[in-house]
């Protein structure tokens, strides 16, 4: 893929990154609560929308590619926050190996 003709200029949309953070509860299990891993420019760019049926509730989640400055602490199960919009990582890569940009592909569920 080529990143040379990508703009960080168009890095325009402010979102904060989110680690999640386990905590034992007490009977066994976890309780899961995240916090801030740091503000980030971004550009997010939406790829696919997707709609289905969970129980009797019909949903729909969009994926997007959000493009960051690169960063050695991005993995799966992370997820950015935009204001109440919540994107999670499902996968993070560098788009050709220069160690410029990162791309975390990302889904975004709809109520």
């Amino acid at each position: 893929m080529r990143t040379d003709t990508i703009d960080p200029g168009r890095m325009t949309a402010r979102m904060e990154l989110e680690m999640p953070v386990d905590t034992p509860d007490g009977q066994g299990g976890i309780s899961r609560i995240f916090d801030s891993a740091g503000a980030l420019w971004t550009l997010i760019e939406p790829r696919v929308a997707l709609t289905g049926e969970r129980g009797n509730e019909a949903f729909g989640d969009v994926e997007h590619d959000v493009w960051i400055r690169h960063r050695a602490d991005v993995s799966a199960g992370m997820r950015f926050r935009k204001g109440a919009r919540l994107f999670v990582i499902l996968s993070a890569f560098d788009p050709d190996e220069t160690r410029r940009y990162l791309v975390c592909r990302c889904r975004e569920t709809l109520t």
